[in-house]
Protein backbone atom coordinates (compact mmCIF):
# COMPACT_ATOMS: atom_id res chain seq x y z
CA UNK A 1 0.00 0.00 0.00
CA UNK A 2 1.77 3.50 -0.96
CA UNK A 3 1.91 5.76 1.52
CA UNK A 4 0.39 9.28 -0.04
CA UNK A 5 2.32 12.55 1.09
CA UNK A 6 -0.42 15.09 1.28
CA UNK A 7 2.14 17.76 1.98
CA UNK A 8 4.62 17.31 -1.13
CA UNK A 9 0.96 16.69 -3.57
CA UNK A 10 0.13 20.27 -2.76
CA UNK A 11 3.65 21.39 -2.79
CA UNK A 12 3.32 22.72 1.03
CA UNK A 13 5.14 22.41 4.42
CA UNK A 14 3.85 20.44 7.36
CA UNK A 15 3.64 23.69 8.85
CA UNK A 16 1.68 25.13 6.74
CA UNK A 17 -1.73 26.76 8.10
CA UNK A 18 -5.30 26.55 7.26
CA UNK A 19 -5.21 30.00 4.76
CA UNK A 20 -2.10 28.40 3.01
CA UNK A 21 -3.91 25.20 2.45
CA UNK A 22 -6.64 26.71 1.23
CA UNK A 23 -4.90 28.83 -1.50
CA UNK A 24 -2.46 26.47 -2.52
CA UNK A 25 -5.55 23.85 -3.04
CA UNK A 26 -7.64 26.34 -4.95
CA UNK A 27 -4.10 27.40 -6.79
CA UNK A 28 -3.52 23.27 -8.04
CA UNK A 29 -7.40 22.21 -8.73
CA UNK A 30 -7.17 25.20 -10.67
CA UNK A 31 -4.38 23.93 -13.23
CA UNK A 32 -5.42 20.70 -13.21
CA UNK A 33 -9.25 21.04 -13.50
CA UNK A 34 -10.60 18.60 -16.55
CA UNK A 35 -12.34 21.63 -17.94
CA UNK A 36 -8.89 23.47 -18.44
CA UNK A 37 -7.41 20.07 -19.00
CA UNK A 38 -9.54 17.97 -21.23
CA UNK A 39 -8.58 14.25 -22.00
CA UNK A 40 -5.37 14.35 -20.03
CA UNK A 41 -5.44 11.58 -18.02
CA UNK A 42 -2.38 12.98 -16.16
CA UNK A 43 -3.91 16.29 -15.20
CA UNK A 44 -7.19 14.27 -14.25
CA UNK A 45 -4.53 12.25 -11.56
CA UNK A 46 -2.80 15.13 -10.26
CA UNK A 47 -6.89 16.76 -9.84
CA UNK A 48 -7.67 13.98 -7.52
CA UNK A 49 -4.73 13.75 -5.82
CA UNK A 50 -5.03 17.59 -4.93
CA UNK A 51 -9.00 17.03 -3.75
CA UNK A 52 -8.03 13.92 -1.77
CA UNK A 53 -4.70 15.75 0.08
CA UNK A 54 -7.25 18.94 0.68
CA UNK A 55 -9.77 16.34 2.15
CA UNK A 56 -7.21 15.21 4.86
CA UNK A 57 -5.46 18.72 5.58
CA UNK A 58 -8.16 20.72 5.44
CA UNK A 59 -9.97 18.66 8.49
CA UNK A 60 -8.85 19.34 11.93
CA UNK A 61 -9.19 15.96 12.85
CA UNK A 62 -7.86 14.40 9.78
CA UNK A 63 -4.88 16.49 9.69
CA UNK A 64 -3.74 15.42 13.46
CA UNK A 65 -4.48 11.42 12.29
CA UNK A 66 -2.45 11.30 9.25
CA UNK A 67 0.30 13.39 11.23
CA UNK A 68 0.34 10.97 13.82
CA UNK A 69 0.60 7.82 11.34
CA UNK A 70 3.55 9.97 9.19
CA UNK A 71 5.87 9.89 12.32
CA UNK A 72 4.81 5.52 12.26
CA UNK A 73 4.80 5.07 8.86
CA UNK A 74 8.46 4.09 8.39
CA UNK A 75 8.08 1.30 11.23
CA UNK A 76 4.77 0.23 9.69
CA UNK A 77 6.64 -0.94 6.64
CA UNK A 78 9.61 -2.68 8.23
CA UNK A 79 7.14 -4.21 10.56
CA UNK A 80 4.88 -5.19 7.61
CA UNK A 81 0.86 -4.55 8.23
CA UNK A 82 -0.90 -5.84 11.09
CA UNK A 83 -1.74 -5.43 14.62
CA UNK A 84 1.62 -7.01 16.40
CA UNK A 85 4.48 -7.09 13.66
CA UNK A 86 7.00 -5.09 14.73
CA UNK A 87 5.57 -4.21 17.44
CA UNK A 88 2.94 -1.96 15.17
CA UNK A 89 -0.53 -1.43 15.65
CA UNK A 90 -2.42 -0.56 12.38
CA UNK A 91 -5.92 -0.81 13.64
CA UNK A 92 -5.28 2.58 15.58
CA UNK A 93 -5.29 4.64 12.00
CA UNK A 94 -7.36 2.31 10.38
CA UNK A 95 -11.13 2.44 10.69
CA UNK A 96 -13.87 0.33 11.56
CA UNK A 97 -11.16 -1.99 14.16
CA UNK A 98 -9.99 -3.76 10.54
CA UNK A 99 -6.73 -5.28 10.96
CA UNK A 100 -4.48 -4.01 7.62
CA UNK A 101 -5.42 -2.04 4.70
CA UNK A 102 -8.15 -4.06 3.80
CA UNK A 103 -10.06 -3.58 6.72
CA UNK A 104 -13.00 -1.98 4.53
CA UNK A 105 -13.83 -4.41 1.70
CA UNK A 106 -17.94 -5.06 2.25
CA UNK A 107 -19.06 -2.46 4.91
CA UNK A 108 -21.25 -0.75 1.97
CA UNK A 109 -18.52 1.18 0.59
CA UNK A 110 -16.84 4.81 1.22
CA UNK A 111 -19.05 7.37 2.91
CA UNK A 112 -16.56 10.25 1.25
CA UNK A 113 -16.56 8.38 -2.37
CA UNK A 114 -14.01 5.94 -1.82
CA UNK A 115 -14.19 5.75 -5.83
CA UNK A 116 -12.74 9.13 -5.93
CA UNK A 117 -9.71 8.58 -3.43
CA UNK A 118 -7.17 6.15 -3.11
CA UNK A 119 -6.83 3.31 -1.09
CA UNK A 120 -4.98 4.91 1.54
CA UNK A 121 -7.85 7.31 2.11
CA UNK A 122 -10.18 4.79 2.53
CA UNK A 123 -7.93 2.99 4.19
CA UNK A 124 -7.33 5.73 6.78
CA UNK A 125 -10.69 7.51 6.45
CA UNK A 126 -13.39 5.38 5.23
CA UNK A 127 -15.24 4.78 8.01
CA UNK A 128 -14.78 7.90 10.14
CA UNK A 129 -18.66 8.33 11.13
CA UNK A 130 -19.78 6.22 9.17
CA UNK A 131 -21.86 2.57 9.35
CA UNK A 132 -19.69 1.51 12.60
CA UNK A 133 -19.62 4.79 14.01
CA UNK A 134 -23.60 5.98 14.02
CA UNK A 135 -25.02 8.03 11.28
CA UNK A 136 -22.17 9.60 8.96
CA UNK A 137 -20.90 13.23 9.51
CA UNK A 138 -21.85 15.55 7.50
CA UNK A 139 -19.58 16.92 4.98
CA UNK A 140 -19.62 20.08 2.89
CA UNK A 141 -19.49 20.31 -0.66
CA UNK A 142 -16.54 20.29 -3.22
CA UNK A 143 -15.23 24.14 -3.77
CA UNK A 144 -15.63 25.46 -7.53
CA UNK A 145 -13.42 27.27 -9.64
CA UNK A 146 -14.17 29.48 -12.60
CA UNK A 147 -12.57 32.70 -14.65
CA UNK A 148 -14.65 35.42 -15.40
CA UNK A 149 -13.11 37.52 -18.31
CA UNK A 150 -13.63 41.44 -18.56
CA UNK A 151 -12.53 45.00 -20.31
CA UNK A 152 -11.68 47.75 -18.77
CA UNK A 153 -15.13 49.58 -19.11
CA UNK A 154 -16.63 46.32 -17.56
CA UNK A 155 -14.58 46.57 -14.26
CA UNK A 156 -15.06 50.35 -14.73
CA UNK A 157 -18.78 50.76 -14.79
CA UNK A 158 -19.81 46.88 -12.91
CA UNK A 159 -23.02 45.46 -13.26
CA UNK A 160 -24.37 41.70 -14.01
CA UNK A 161 -22.69 39.09 -16.07
CA UNK A 162 -23.80 35.67 -16.85
CA UNK A 163 -21.14 32.94 -16.58
CA UNK A 164 -21.77 29.05 -17.30
CA UNK A 165 -20.46 26.87 -14.52
CA UNK A 166 -20.81 23.01 -14.81
CA UNK A 167 -23.55 23.99 -16.99
CA UNK A 168 -25.08 25.60 -14.82
CA UNK A 169 -26.17 29.77 -15.75
CA UNK A 170 -24.70 32.08 -13.13
CA UNK A 171 -25.83 35.53 -13.08
CA UNK A 172 -23.62 37.52 -10.90
CA UNK A 173 -23.38 41.50 -9.81
CA UNK A 174 -19.88 42.91 -10.56
CA UNK A 175 -19.16 45.78 -8.42
CA UNK A 176 -17.03 48.47 -10.24
CA UNK A 177 -13.41 48.95 -9.61
CA UNK A 178 -12.62 44.99 -9.60
CA UNK A 179 -8.93 43.74 -10.23
CA UNK A 180 -7.36 41.43 -12.16
CA UNK A 181 -7.15 38.35 -10.39
CA UNK A 182 -9.05 39.32 -7.42
CA UNK A 183 -11.75 36.51 -6.45
CA UNK A 184 -15.18 36.24 -5.54
CA UNK A 185 -16.56 33.78 -3.74
CA UNK A 186 -20.35 32.82 -3.98
CA UNK A 187 -21.26 30.93 -1.45
CA UNK A 188 -23.44 27.63 -2.02
CA UNK A 189 -22.74 27.43 -5.75
CA UNK A 190 -20.45 24.60 -5.47
CA UNK A 191 -20.87 21.08 -5.24
CA UNK A 192 -23.78 19.60 -3.25
CA UNK A 193 -22.90 18.36 0.36
CA UNK A 194 -22.48 14.90 1.64
CA UNK A 195 -24.77 13.79 4.41
CA UNK A 196 -26.77 16.64 5.06
CA UNK A 197 -23.92 18.72 4.85
CA UNK A 198 -23.71 22.70 2.98
CA UNK A 199 -22.93 22.84 -0.17
CA UNK A 200 -19.22 24.34 -1.53
CA UNK A 201 -18.73 27.82 -2.93
CA UNK A 202 -17.68 28.88 -6.62
CA UNK A 203 -14.69 30.92 -6.51
CA UNK A 204 -14.35 33.51 -9.58
CA UNK A 205 -11.01 34.55 -10.36
CA UNK A 206 -11.48 38.03 -12.60
CA UNK A 207 -9.22 38.12 -15.51
CA UNK A 208 -8.82 42.22 -16.85
CA UNK A 209 -8.18 42.23 -20.40
CA UNK A 210 -5.14 44.47 -21.44
CA UNK A 211 -6.34 48.03 -22.96
CA UNK A 212 -4.01 50.01 -25.21
CA UNK A 213 -4.94 53.15 -23.90
CA UNK A 214 -4.75 53.13 -19.95
CA UNK A 215 -2.38 51.90 -17.89
CA UNK A 216 -4.10 50.91 -14.09
CA UNK A 217 -1.73 51.08 -11.00
CA UNK A 218 -4.43 50.35 -8.11
CA UNK A 219 -7.18 53.08 -8.66
CA UNK A 220 -5.23 55.16 -10.34
CA UNK A 221 -5.35 55.51 -14.21
CA UNK A 222 -2.41 56.69 -17.01
CA UNK A 223 -2.59 57.46 -20.81
CA UNK A 224 -1.09 59.35 -23.11
CA UNK A 225 -2.43 61.80 -25.31
CA UNK A 226 -0.83 63.33 -28.26
CA UNK A 227 -0.74 67.34 -28.49
CA UNK A 228 0.60 69.26 -31.78
CA UNK A 229 3.69 70.98 -31.55
CA UNK A 230 2.05 73.92 -32.01
CA UNK A 231 -0.73 74.00 -29.21
CA UNK A 232 2.21 72.69 -27.24
CA UNK A 233 4.20 76.06 -27.91
CA UNK A 234 1.26 78.34 -28.30
CA UNK A 235 -1.38 76.79 -25.52
CA UNK A 236 -4.91 76.06 -25.94
CA UNK A 237 -7.77 73.68 -24.87
CA UNK A 238 -8.23 69.88 -25.76
CA UNK A 239 -10.71 67.25 -25.48
CA UNK A 240 -9.72 64.48 -23.66
CA UNK A 241 -11.77 60.78 -23.68
CA UNK A 242 -11.52 59.23 -20.35
CA UNK A 243 -13.77 56.42 -18.86
CA UNK A 244 -16.21 58.84 -17.21
CA UNK A 245 -16.97 60.88 -20.49
CA UNK A 246 -14.80 63.73 -22.07
CA UNK A 247 -12.69 66.11 -20.19
CA UNK A 248 -11.56 69.78 -21.69
CA UNK A 249 -7.61 70.43 -20.27
CA UNK A 250 -6.14 73.17 -20.64
CA UNK A 251 -2.30 73.06 -22.05
CA UNK A 252 0.09 75.66 -21.10
CA UNK A 253 2.21 77.39 -23.40
CA UNK A 254 5.81 75.91 -24.35
CA UNK A 255 4.58 72.62 -22.73
CA UNK A 256 7.33 70.13 -23.05
CA UNK A 257 6.89 66.23 -24.35
CA UNK A 258 6.37 64.04 -21.19
CA UNK A 259 4.38 66.75 -19.27
CA UNK A 260 1.77 64.93 -16.72
CA UNK A 261 -1.15 66.13 -15.93
CA UNK A 262 -3.27 64.85 -13.22
CA UNK A 263 -7.16 65.08 -13.16
CA UNK A 264 -8.04 64.25 -9.39
CA UNK A 265 -11.14 61.81 -9.32
CA UNK A 266 -11.19 60.28 -12.78
CA UNK A 267 -9.39 57.35 -11.94
CA UNK A 268 -11.07 54.19 -11.21
CA UNK A 269 -13.60 53.52 -8.89
CA UNK A 270 -12.63 52.43 -5.76
CA UNK A 271 -14.08 48.82 -4.94
CA UNK A 272 -17.05 48.76 -2.54
CA UNK A 273 -16.87 52.48 -1.81
CA UNK A 274 -19.33 54.08 -3.47
CA UNK A 275 -18.33 57.66 -4.60
CA UNK A 276 -14.60 57.35 -4.18
CA UNK A 277 -12.26 57.05 -7.34
CA UNK A 278 -8.77 57.18 -8.36
CA UNK A 279 -6.73 60.17 -10.22
CA UNK A 280 -6.45 59.89 -13.97
CA UNK A 281 -2.71 60.92 -14.90
CA UNK A 282 -2.46 62.48 -18.12
CA UNK A 283 1.01 61.75 -20.24
CA UNK A 284 1.24 64.79 -22.79
CA UNK A 285 3.23 63.32 -26.13
CA UNK A 286 4.21 66.12 -28.77
CA UNK A 287 2.82 64.88 -32.65
CA UNK A 288 5.26 66.47 -35.08
CA UNK A 289 4.00 67.62 -38.52
CA UNK A 290 4.41 65.70 -41.58
CA UNK A 291 4.25 65.88 -45.19
CA UNK A 292 5.48 69.80 -44.83
CA UNK A 293 4.84 72.07 -48.01
CA UNK A 294 8.00 74.09 -49.10
CA UNK A 295 6.02 76.83 -47.43
CA UNK A 296 6.34 75.35 -44.20
CA UNK A 297 9.64 73.98 -44.00
CA UNK A 298 10.74 77.90 -44.66
CA UNK A 299 8.78 78.93 -42.04
CA UNK A 300 10.63 76.26 -39.70
CA UNK A 301 13.84 77.42 -40.75
CA UNK A 302 13.36 80.97 -40.36
CA UNK A 303 12.46 80.06 -36.57
CA UNK A 304 15.75 77.83 -36.47
CA UNK A 305 17.24 81.15 -37.76
CA UNK A 306 15.74 82.79 -34.74
CA UNK A 307 16.91 80.34 -31.73
CA UNK A 308 20.51 78.92 -33.14
CA UNK A 309 22.09 76.36 -31.17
Amino acid sequence: MEYKDYYKILELDKSATKEQIRKQYRKLARKYHPDVNPNDPEAERKFKEVNEANEVLSDDEKRAKYDRLGADWQRYEQAGAGRGAGGFDWSQYAQGGGGGFGGFEGQGGDPFGGADFSDFFSSMFGGMGGSQGGSARPRAGQDYQAELELTLEDAYQGGPRTLTVNDKKLRINIHPGVEDGQTIRLRDQGAPGRNGGPSGSLYITIRLRPDARYTRTGNDLTMDVPVSIYKALLGGEQIVETLSGPVKINIKPETQNGTRLRLRGKGFPVYRQEGQFGDLYLRLTLTLPQNLTDQEKDLFRQLAALRPE
